[in-house]
């Protein structure tokens, strides 16, 4: 892929969210810092953020249970809204689990701790949004293996400056999660930091 100009980096610190607004045609490169960390991604069409990346209706216009690249992901009304332009990676990224969340937590004997639910609905209230039910994410960087209808929780592989890239088919909020799971093993490395590099729009 060729590397377009870089109009905005944003750190997503350890265990916390941060989101980026992207309109048609930029691309999102999301990049795992250190090495090992998962990602949950959320995508809220900027006009109407009552509709967003669906995991179930992509799964439905893909014949995919996980992302591949040149492939869309689309809403919970089937409309494009983000095309995975590139992995660099080992291309382990799941659309099976749901966000953690504070019942998630509890259920594991740590009640109180963060979440990704959590961290979406803070960074929402940021701009001023809020959602009835957390939409399931795009978990980038996440090993869930699947083996005869079994789903397996497995460490991430990705190395420190791997990364993927989303480009927007609609203006769009891309909220990303720096997963905050420290008692599954899923964030190989401990909890680190990701980031967001926003492209110009090619043309």
């Amino acid at each position: 892929m060729q590397r377009t100009e870089t109009t905005q980096h944003v750190i997503v610190p350890a265990g916390h969210g941060r989101a980026v607004r992207i309109v048609a045609g930029q691309t999102a490169r999301i990049i795992d810092v250190a090495g090992g960390q998962v990602g949950d991604v959320f995508a809220f069409r900027a006009e109407d953020p009552r509709e967003f990346h669906s995991a179930s209706h992509t799964r439905a216009r893909t014949d995919r249970l996980f992302p591949a690249a040149g492939e869309p992901f689309v809403t919970n009304r089937r409309r494009e809204i983000l095309t995975l332009v590139a992995d660099d990676s080992p291309g382990l990224h799941d659309m099976l689990v749901p966000a953690c969340d504070p019942a998630r937590y509890a259920q594991l004997g740590a009640p109180g701790h963060r979440s990704c639910a959590q961290n979406l609905a803070e960074v929402l209230a940021e701009h001023g949004i809020t959602v009835e039910t957390t939409p399931q994410p795009i978990n980038v960087f996440m090993n869930v293996p699947v083996d005869a209808g079994r789903i397996t929780w497995g460490a991430a592989t990705t190395a420190a400056g791997d990364s993927i890239t989303f480009r927007a088919e609609t203006d769009c909020l891309l909220v990303v999660s720096a997963c905050p799971q420290d008692i599954v093993g899923i964030n190989s490395a401990g909890l680190t930091d990701l980031a967001i590099e926003v492209g110009s729009p090619a043309g």
